[in-house]
């Protein structure tokens, strides 16, 4: 699946890091892309445990941004996420076993 991953110019993680030079934080991306999944392919991140991620490039403000994902078999989702100039993030995520720490 992909779906456009708009993040606004002004986005209040941008602010401070870092003056002269503002991109956004990974966590802030990940926070994204959960809250993407969340709406668009039934994710619930209660119930799931981010296995990797691993963030290739620096993300400006302003930059469009695309989101792609694909479940596995296994009940996981692979994730990346794309810019203008190519891959930004990638990483995946696991559905939460019972004995995995909250």
């Amino acid at each position: 699946m992909e779906i456009a991953l708009p993040i606004a110019r002004d986005h209040p993680a941008f602010e401070g890091h870092f003056p002269g030079r503002p991109i956004l934080p990974g966590v802030a991306l990940l926070g994204e892309v959960f809250a993407a999944l969340a709406r668009n392919a039934a994710f619930d991140p209660l119930a799931f445990t981010l296995s990797s991620a691993k963030f290739l490039r620096p993300v400006p403000p302003g930059e469009p941004l695309v989101l792609r994902w694909v479940s596995t078999p296994g009940g996981a989702i692979r994730f990346e996420v794309h810019g203008e100039a190519g891959p930004v993030a990638s990483g995946a995520v696991a559905p939460r076993r019972p004995d995995d720490a909250t």
